[in-house]
């Protein structure tokens, strides 16, 4: 996802972003389990594991910051800039395309591909100042993200600009604001590590080992792992799926029927009605397609009679 670097990379630079990717790839593992319900829903949601996820596309954006600098620090490369920039751009059209086919109502329009495309285009004027004055940038975006949200930026044309007052629905949402900073703090911290000597002092370094060789060998080709790793992963669960049979998520439903009825109605009540409601589902072939979003309890005729038949019993 970035550039390389004039004279040489830095191998430990790559192994960042190879750890990065082995980060990400556990989250999006576990946003697949949870969506083909192996993992209870809403897991994903938990406070963990969304500053996991945050940390995951913080570090990629300080990396991006770190390697352009590297790559542009002594003059900027149009033609080998302009051919990363048109590689990133087409992988985010790409992503947004198959979200929008697969996810419609949450698809990816502005994700982490559609984010590194843009920063990078606008850092460039970055590289060639003080480390100071960007770090300075980098604090002002995190302190005006968010004073500056109105509604008048929640339109389509503005959205990217992560300024609306709601952020809108998307498995990946990465907005100019406040994410930009990320990617400003990654090229301040390699211009001042280049002006304190820092840079020449770890070129080249890493221990060699097998471990190392591997995951930097993901960090130079980090785009297309990107590309790729989530149809694999979901092939892989899909796959897993259909051999072992769909999981049993009899407990989710009564956790989540209890919670409902209990509003309403004394535990011992709820108990049989939701155990009643599962089993009625589970012998109309229903109760699977529930939590694959094909059936609405509330619509559905046959679902309505059997909550029906369960109430009165």
């Amino acid at each position: 996802m970035t550039q390389m670097t004039r004279g040489g990379r830095l191998a430990l630079v790559d192994i960042a972003r190879g750890v990065a990717l082995i980060a990400m790839t556990i989250y999006h593992l576990s946003w697949d389990l949870e969506f083909f319900g192996w993992l209870t829903a809403g897991t994903i949601s938990q406070t963990g594991w969304v500053l996991f996820a945050r940390s995951i596309a913080t570090s990629f954006l300080f990396l991006v910051g770190v390697s352009l600098f590297l790559a542009h620090r002594d003059g900027i490369r149009w033609e080998p800039f302009a051919k990363r920039l048109a590689m990133v751009a087409g992988g985010a059209a790409l992503i947004s395309l198959a979200t929008w086919f697969a996810t419609p109502d949450r698809f990816i329009f502005f994700g982490i591909l559609h984010a590194i495309a843009l920063f990078s285009l606008l850092l460039l004027p970055l590289i060639f100042v003080p480390w100071w004055v960007s770090a300075a940038i980098g604090l002002a975006v995190l302190a005006l993200a968010e004073p500056l949200r109105h509604a008048a930026f929640d339109t389509p044309f503005l959205i990217w600009l992560g300024l609306a007052p709601v952020n809108p629905p998307s498995n990946d949402y990465v907005p100019l604001f406040p994410w930009i900073s990320a990617a400003i703090f990654g090229l301040a911290a390699a211009a001042l590590a280049n002006k304190l000597g820092l840079l020449a002092a770890i070129k080249g370094r890493a221990s060699g080992g097998l471990a190392d060789r591997t995951i930097g060998l993901m960090g130079r080709h980090s785009l297309v792992y990107y590309l790729l790793h989530q149809p694999v992963l979901i092939a892989l669960v899909w796959i897993f799926t259909a051999i072992a049979g769909p999981p049993d998520r009899t407990d989710e439903f009564m956790s989540g029927c209890s919670q409902t009825c209990s509003q309403t109605s004394d535990s011992a009540f709820c108990t049989k009605f939701c155990t009643c409601t599962a089993d009625g589902l589970k012998d109309a072939d229903l109760f699977n397609p529930f939590f694959a979003g094909q059936v609405d309890l509330k619509n559905d005729p046959t679902a309505t009679d059997i909550i029906r038949q369960c109430s009165a019993k």
